[in-house]
Formats: structure tokens, C-alpha cells, sequence
């Protein structure tokens, strides 16, 4: 049986992929407050159970669009994340040396650890993330690839938490001649071989 933290994830997470678009290999970031999803004071009220809840909703989806995800501890730990220790060597993360539990390093980032057969902190992810959910105003957006581009998800909430979200857009060059949608651009190209 589902509960309803996992369909919410679920949903929060499947929105996000309608709104980013994301490849195949392409690295999520997940912050999160299992203390907000409960309606409480970030920090004050961790529960490792919703947190696998959370998760549990989110890995068949990921798993299925191909998303390898890198989920955020708190401020002490100073924002270090939780990434399958492939991950962590493809993407040439450092890796720092602590362990996350609840009260130092937030419940979501301690079970992922758990679920992970080779799991590995890294002190950041270089902007590399190029899409991530935010489950109460956690602040993940250190992580995404400029130019991140917000996704608000006003009328969703994952328990009682807010769910925002961001994935990145490559950056628009160019002056003003420059075109930027392909449409646009063959309709010109057309147009001069008349």
C-alpha cells in the first residue's frame, strides 16, 4: 500500500519531469524537511520513516526516466549530498568524509545512504544537478546548473510542506539578430531559399 507522502512525492517528482524534460543520466537534486513535511520548524522534528516514504514514491520514476539523484543534507553538514558512489566518479565529485543522520544531516540524505549499495557523500555537486525538488524551503538551488529556470508547484504540497522546483536551460547567447527556437530559425532559412 502507497501512502499518501509516497503519491505525493510521486506527483511532485513526475511534474517536474513534464516541466525539465530530463535525459536519460541527467543528475537531480533532492532537498528536503521531514520536519516540514509534518508542518513543523525545520530542524526540529526528523523522522526517518517519512523520509523513506518520500523516497520509496520517487525511485520507481527516477529509476524508469533514468535519473541518478544526489540528495542534500542539512547546514550541518554543510549541504554535503548523499550520490551512489558511481555517480560521485562520473561526475568527478569530492568526496568528504561524515556520515549523515537525522540531527546532522537531515533524515532524507540519512536513509538514502541506507539505500544505496554504494553509497558516497560529496561536499557538492559543481552545479552539475540539472533539475531538483525542494520539499519546505530547504534551498537546493546551490546545486543546479545555471541557467536555472523555477518551477512552482503553487497548489502541491508533499505532507504539509511547499514543493518548488528548478531544472537548468542551456545560456542564450548571441545579440539582437540571435534566434533561439528552431521553428523560428528553419522558418527563416526558408524564407532565404525562396
Amino acid at each position: 500500500m502507497t501512502s499518501d507522502l509516497a503519491r505525493q512525492a510521486r506527483t511532485a517528482l513526475e511534474r517536474l519531469f513534464e516541466a525539465a524534460r530530463p535525459s536519460p543520466g541527467a543528475l537531480m537534486v533532492l532537498g528536503g524537511s521531514t520536519s516540514a513535511l509534518q508542518g513543523r520548524r525545520i530542524g526540529k522534528a526528523g523522522r526517518p520513516e517519512l523520509a523513506r516514504e518520500v523516497l520509496e514514491g520517487m525511485m520507481d520514476p527516477l529509476a524508469r526516466a533514468g535519473i541518478e539523484l544526489a540528495v542534500q543534507g542539512c547546514e550541518h553538514i554543510n549541504r554535503a549530498l548523499v550520490v551512489a558512489r558511481p555517480v560521485a566518479e562520473r561526475y568527478g565529485l569530492r568526496e568528504v568524509r561524515v556520515v549523515p543522520v537525522p540531527r546532522a544531516g537531515g533524515s532524507l540524505a540519512t536513509v538514502w545512504r541506507t539505500l544505496l549499495d554504494e553509497p558516497a557523500v560529496v561536499e557538492d555537486l559543481r552545479q552539475q544537478a540539472t533539475l531538483g525538488l525542494d520539499l519546505g524551503g530547504v534551498l537546493i538551488g546551490m546545486h543546479l546548473r545555471p541557467v536555472a529556470v523555477p518551477v512552482h508547484f503553487a497548489d502541491l504540497r508533499v505532507g504539509e510542506a511547499r514543493v518548488s522546483g528548478g531544472y537548468s536551460r542551456p545560456p542564450l547567447v548571441g545579440g539582437a539578430r540571435a534566434v533561439y527556437a528552431e521553428e523560428e530559425a528553419d522558418r527563416i532559412l526558408n524564407e532565404a531559399l525562396r
